[in-house]
């Protein structure tokens, strides 16, 4: 286990690399940057090189290794036992996007083969919302089968290593995340009425809600602000009382963490939500219904219909 932690590690450490995260450290701050396990065979990052770069269409790049020691400074903060002669394998590219377009994640095949075995892009992109990282398209892939739940922690060292700081409060909160989310998600495996995106989508509309209280929000708060977005996506038939207190917990680590004090958290996390429906509309679809809908939806779709008629279909909003 700590050997995969360690591979899709790598991963997002270069991702982070790229400046494209934060201020300008590049000569050129659009330059994607892709990070390479020192742990990969010459043939495994050739291959690795081929298959992260593929979305750039002969663009430029750059690279950084990722080493045993990267791992130790930036990931056993977080609780893990990493040492200088760790192995390194995962890797990343991450490059720079648009302000407000969020943060895009997406595995791709090595070889034609998912060798991330356990963490989905929207647990990535959830967990990457919670470090500090904003508007960025971020490719994860691994040569070896892995489960991937320590890559975030990668991105902080990519961060660090183009002169850039995260908090390493909020990194630690990220990890945290992928596990608690990945596991909830392992054990509601193939249970009907669960899915993945639901889950990930009911954190990120935690996230947003939970920035319009602000940094004082208390637990109270938080466990409802869970309670209402379970039920919001339909998770109160599969979520337990224990996964559900395993929420609340990560959410009150990420208030500590003081990833609500930045500006970008509450429009990343809200594009975050509406990235997750999009990519699942066949799950979310049949939720957007009279029947489905919350009350609180319900109510306000009444008014602007009274209204509409009330000033002869002028919509007022």
């Amino acid at each position: 286990m700590k050997k995969f932690i360690t591979l899709l590690t790598a991963m997002l450490l270069s991702l982070v690399a790229i400046v494209s995260f934060t201020k300008p450290v590049l000569a050129d701050d659009d330059t994607p940057v892709v990070t390479l396990g020192t742990s990969l065979t010459n043939s495994q990052r050739q291959g690795t090189l081929k298959t992260l770069t593929a979305p750039l269409n002969g663009g430029n790049y750059q690279t950084i290794t990722v080493t045993g020691s990267d791992l130790v400074k930036y990931l056993n903060p977080s609780g893990d036992n990493f040492t200088t002669s760790s192995g390194v394998w995962s890797s990343a590219m991450i490059q720079k996007t648009s302000s407000g377009s969020g943060i895009n994640v997406k595995i791709l095949d090595y070889n034609g083969k998912n060798n991330i075995t356990t963490i989905t892009a929207n647990q990535y992109k959830n967990a990457a919302l919670t470090a500090g990282i904003t508007d960025a398209n971020i490719y994860v892939t691994s040569a070896i089968p892995i489960d991937g739940s320590g890559a975030l922690a990668g991105v902080y060292a990519a961060y660090a290593k183009n002169g850039n700081a995260l908090n390493q409060k909020q990194v630690n909160a990220a990890q945290d995340e992928m596990n608690t989310l990945s596991g909830i998600t392992q054990d509601n495996k193939n249970k009907k009425g669960y899915s993945d995106a639901q889950l990930n989508n009911a954190v990120a509309g935690a996230k947003n809600e939970m920035t319009k209280q602000g940094q004082n929000i208390t637990d109270s708060q938080i466990r409802d602000i869970v309670n209402n977005q379970i039920n919001i996506n339909h998770l109160g038939d599969t979520i337990n009382n224990n996964q559900k207190n395993q929420i609340v917990n990560l959410l009150i680590e990420v208030r500590d963490s003081g990833a609500l004090k930045d500006g970008n958290f509450k429009q990343q996390a809200s594009k975050l939500s509406n990235q997750i429906q999009s990519g699942a509309k066949n799950i979310f679809n049949k939720f957007n219904t009279p029947e489905n809908r919350n009350w609180l939806q319900d109510l306000w779709d009444q008014v602007v219909k009274f209204f509409s008629g009330l000033f002869g279909g002028v919509i007022l909003g």
